[in-house]
């Protein structure tokens, strides 16, 4: 009687699986059709995709993955005809297929019974995949504009994704793909806006050869390393940002202020000396340096290698600003010590003593305003209180016409 019943629950299994296969079938025939009844196929294949017995089979992902594709040919068929058309249609149906043509190779690539791999869908899937990838940018942007970043860093982020899956690795899009770049940036962008810091250290890396995009992946790489309390890549990212974008001082500005509050300027100093040992010639280091003496308050060495600075850039005008702030911080220390009774023998001399530095300053100040205009907080401040402590009348009632 136990032999019967196993053997009759042997049976079912055997049904039940044959009727999966016989939905899989079913479910492409239908895609196939002249005027498929897409709902019906997404169906079939949705019971199969969940079914214990059809589930781990390449082919069941490699149909579903036809589906989504054959949507997406009757819309584009749509589109040519000039009849009404989904576009998010379009890209949805794209970002499916991708996703079961993905599971499909997975399961292909699991060595049978003998030890052999025998991935037929490889060449077919991969060739579809490559030619419909650009349509993962035009629905990333849609719900970019949207400002649905969710939808959006899932687009940019599989376009980007699928340049490192072994089925492409043939193309070597990672090199190959000059747009790469700046769909990573945009992921990057997405994800940052949703607070998923993961995704951003994630995709942040593709997107430093962005032209325009590239240094700002980098400080919400930085960004991200720091709230997710990763102190030492944080740190590495702000060095390697300093190296590979200079003319950016967010890097330097966050390192320098790590190092100054946490008290190792003698590590700050130290990279600057390494990176000014390798280019003695760079602008930014030598400025950096100079920042650390003007941080540690050591205001001669400040002013030395300020200067400096503005030997290899004659136009760096935020050398020129820290010259006439250096200046200026002299001149209130001086005065902190200086006598303030106007009877003391030594109060005349004090005062003068003070003046050199606010006559110091005001030429560093006002190359900064001629250089930068627009930026004034490089030479606004600084120069009221020169011109007011100077008694310079038309030029300190000019500037305070600009403060208010």
């Amino acid at each position: 009687m136990k032999r019967v019943l196993f053997s009759l629950v042997l049976l079912m299994a055997v049904g039940f699986t044959f009727a999966q296969e016989k939905n899989v079938k079913e479910a492409k025939a239908i895609a196939n059709e002249v005027k498929p009844d897409f709902a019906k196929a997404e169906e079939l294949i949705g019971a199969a995709l969940t079914n214990p017995e059809t589930k781990d089979d390449a082919a069941t992902w490699d149909v579903a993955g036809f589906i989504q594709k054959r949507i997406n040919e009757k819309e584009m068929e749509n589109a040519y005809l000039r009849k009404p058309y989904d576009t998010l249609k379009v890209y949805n149906s794209i970002l499916k297929m991708y996703e079961y043509y993905v599971k499909c190779d997975e399961l292909a690539e699991v060595p049978n019974e003998k030890g052999k791999i025998k991935n037929k869908y490889r060449k077919a899937n991969a060739a579809t995949i490559l030619a419909e990838r650009p349509n993962m940018i035009n629905g990333g942007i849609q719900y970019f504009n949207a400002n649905d970043n969710e939808k959006a860093l899932k687009f940019f982020a599989t376009y980007v994704d699928a340049a490192t899956l072994p089925m492409m690795a043939k193309e070597n899009l990672v090199e190959k793909d000059t747009i790469m770049p700046q769909v990573a940036y945009y992921a990057t962008l997405a994800a940052d806006r949703v607070g998923d810091k993961d995704a951003v250290m994630k995709y942040a890396p593709y997107a430093l050869k962005d032209k325009e995009g590239g240094k700002f992946a980098m400080q919400l790489m930085a960004d991200a390393y720091k709230a997710k309390g990763d102190t030492a890549k944080w740190v590495e990212t702000l060095k390697e940002g300093i190296v590979k974008f200079p003319d950016n001082q967010y890097f330097f500005a966050n390192l320098v202020d790590y190092f100054s509050s946490s008290n190792q300027n003698d590590k700050a100093m130290q990279f600057a000396d390494d990176m000014l040992a390798k280019e003695p010639t760079n602008k930014l280091y030598m400025y950096v340096k100079a920042y650390l003496y003007h941080n540690m308050k050591d205001y001669d060495k400040a002013i030395e290698f300020y200067k400096k600075t503005i030997e290899l850039d004659p136009e760096y005008a935020e050398a020129y600003s820290n010259l006439g702030l250096v200046n200026l911080m002299k001149a209130q220390e001086y005065g902190d010590k200086a006598p303030t009774n106007i009877n003391d023998p030594q109060y005349a001399e004090a005062q003068a003593n003070i003046k050199k530095f606010y006559e110091a300053a005001k030429p560093y100040y006002e190359k900064a305003r001629q250089l930068k205009p627009d930026q004034k907080e490089l030479w606004l401040q600084g120069l009221y209180r020169i011109y007011y402590n100077l008694n310079m009348g038309p030029e300190f009632e000019e500037i305070e016409k600009l403060m208010n």
